[in-house]
């Protein structure tokens, strides 16, 4: 009774095997996301990189068509070339607008054209190292 008091030895619970599990899974979770980040920035890239293509190629599709129907005849020459007497109208026409005042008084400026690429600097696109 008067002894000293016996202290039964207590089981410690260490967490470090289960701190350490935990640790080993969230360093793959996130391995496993860089790697599909990485994945989805190369497809996105490549995506960007064909619509480029194709927007130049489109561009030059749509300055062809310009010059195409720059030059075909227009009516205005035609009318010319066969001219037709016109009875003048005797009801009011309404007056047109310019196209300058249609268009908030600004002219439309062409963009400009890009030099054509020297055929030296064409090279398989899937061969070529991309790196960031």
């Amino acid at each position: 009774m008067f002894g000293t008091p016996e202290v039964s030895p207590k089981r410690t619970l260490t967490l470090l095997p289960v701190l350490t599990v935990l640790f080993l899974i969230s360093y793959g979770l996130m391995t496993l996301l860089i790697v599909e980040q990485g994945n989805t920035i190369q497809s996105q890239r490549t995506l960007i990189q064909q619509l480029l293509g194709d927007s130049t190629e489109l561009s030059v599709m749509k300055g062809k068509a310009a010059i195409e129907h720059a030059q075909t005849p227009t009516a205005q020459t035609q009318a010319q070339a066969n001219p037709t007497v016109q009875v003048p109208s005797t009801q009011a026409t309404p007056s047109e607008k310019t196209p300058a005042a249609h268009s908030g008084g600004k002219m439309q400026r062409q963009a400009p054209e890009r030099p054509p690429v020297p055929t030296s600097d064409i090279a398989d696109s899937r061969r070529t190292l991309m790196s960031i």
